[in-house]
């Protein structure tokens, strides 16, 4: 597990919801070549409303029939890895926008570390863990 604190690159991926690579939607391969590439983490988040370089707002409400939302893939990584993902992009993305933007991870922690670490400290399970959560001691 890649552990990331301070200095960051965030790549941001904006596309359509209804762009496709070979049949698949294009947010689902940029996420799967991220993956392989090793890169420490990528989220898909789907806009409700937004317009690109074609000037047609796509909205989600109820009396629109636009259908293509805007869609964003974020990752964060070292600014070494992001930039060597770069070229993947280059192939994929033929409609849309990439941004890159400096920022700080304060704290990245996987799952698995997360419970070894309260292990260590005594302490079992997270307030969110549903495993605890509602549980009375007798």
């Amino acid at each position: 597990m890649t552990r990331l604190t301070g200095g960051a690159l965030r790549l941001t991926v904006f596309v359509g919801e209804n762009d496709t690579w070979h049949r698949k939607p294009l947010y689902t391969e940029i996420v799967h070549r991220a993956h392989a590439a090793g890169l420490a983490g990528a989220s898909v988040f789907r806009g409700i409303e937004g317009f690109g370089a074609s000037s047609r707002i796509h909205t989600s409400r109820l009396l629109s029939l636009s259908e293509d939302l805007p869609v964003a893939v974020v990752v964060v990584d070292t600014e070494e890895r992001v930039r060597a993902f770069l070229p993947e992009l280059d192939e994929l993305v033929t409609e849309g926008m990439v941004t890159l933007d400096p920022c700080e991870v304060i704290r990245y922690v996987g799952r698995g570390e997360k419970q070894a670490e309260n292990r260590a400290d005594g302490r079992h399970g997270d307030r969110g863990d549903s495993d605890t959560q509602g549980k009375r001691s007798l």
